[in-house]
């Protein structure tokens, strides 16, 4: 029963917090679930990740006590606590790109009854010398048309919380939450907490931004490597044309070449960013017309040898391979010293 009785208030949330605990929890649970679930069918996002939390019963108290007591009590306003603390359940998601918080803003107001939302990004960037990290909150419970679904049913009266912050955000509020007092230090400090919170958002675009241009020299290499001759070696020059301009290999190169000739294969960013150093450290001026014709060339010989070997051959070890036919002199440590014996007894009873 709501009243102006701060202490009657405390122990009826205790007991209330007490008596629901594995519903609560429960529901914690249920909530995470379902919003991982939803998430993983959003287009365009790298899996973000998703924590949550049932708040502490004595810091729920403390925060009514912090934020509400004082108004409620001077207008006379009975309450009761459980009714103020929105973020008693609380999930937060972690994205890794700036414009990935709209993707995932706009998948919750489509599957949750919005009660209310709130764009720290835009309440921040219009208040000077603002303390604080850039997210979006939202405070949620399920909406009409899943209230139809029995599963729904025990939790459909429960609102929770949900932050969505990309992983730059979340850095910068674990971080400000360690700065003591900061609406009374002086200006010149306030001044170089701006400035840090400025390289923190900086870097959210930036990441962004060498995001794109990753996405767009990728692009590049595939429009380029398709103008190659991948479907048999490029044939010698005439004496007297002109030599046309080679590409020079780079990991985006090489995997827009490499997904052709091994199709379904998950060349992985950064082991082939590793196996490129590890070709150019053998001829600096690889091309991916050599690669490709020597492919073109060899790949074959080493399909048969893969075929008729008990060792495993990946698609690494078969470039590897190929490139060992090329010049045997040159990329000869491309090759163990077991594996190109092994390959060398292969070839000459061949």
């Amino acid at each position: 029963m709501a009243s102006l009785d701060f202490e009657a208030e405390k122990s009826a949330f205790r007991e209330y917090h007490n008596d629901n605990s594995e519903l609560l929890h429960g529901a914690e649970d249920f909530f995470r679930s379902l919003v991982v679930s939803l998430l993983a069918r959003v287009s365009g996002l790298e899996k973000p990740t998703v924590t949550s939390r049932l708040k502490d019963r004595e810091e729920c108290i403390r925060k009514f006590s912090r934020k509400y007591q004082t108004a409620l009590e001077e207008s006379q306003n009975a309450y009761e606590i459980k009714d103020h603390i929105t973020d008693l359940i609380g999930l937060r998601v972690v994205c890794l790109y700036e414009n990935e918080v709209d993707l995932i803003v706009s998948m919750l107001r489509t599957n949750f009854e919005v009660l209310e939302e709130t764009n720290k990004i835009k309440a921040i960037e219009s208040t000077e010398n603002a303390f604080g990290y850039k997210g979006f909150h939202l405070d949620l419970k399920i909406n009409e048309a899943r209230r139809e679904f029995p599963e729904y049913a025990q939790y459909e009266s429960l609102r929770f919380e949900v932050q969505v912050r990309t992983t730059i955000q979340d850095a910068w509020s674990a971080l400000d939450h360690k700065i003591k007092y900061k609406r009374s230090i002086p200006a010149d400090l306030k001044r170089r907490i701006n400035t840090l919170a400025a390289l923190f958002e900086l870097a959210d675009h930036e990441f962004l931004s060498i995001r794109d241009k990753t996405k767009e020299l990728f692009q590049k290499a595939q429009s380029e490597t398709k103008k190659i001759a991948v479907e048999g070696p490029a044939p010698a020059p005439a004496a007297s044309g002109a030599k046309q301009a080679a590409t020079d290999l780079d990991v985006f190169s090489f995997i827009s070449v490499a997904e052709h000739y091994f199709p379904g294969y998950n060349f992985i960013s950064f082991a082939a960013d590793g196996f490129v150093q590890e070709l150019l450290k053998i001829k600096p001026s690889l091309t991916i017309e050599f690669l490709s014709d020597s492919l073109n060339r060899h790949l074959a010989k080493v399909k048969k040898y893969k075929a008729e070997s008990p060792h495993s051959l990946n698609p690494y070890t078969q470039i590897r391979h190929s490139l060992y036919l090329e010049d045997q002199d040159l990329f000869k440590t491309c090759l163990f010293d077991m594996q190109r014996a092994q390959f060398d007894e292969w070839l000459r009873k061949a």
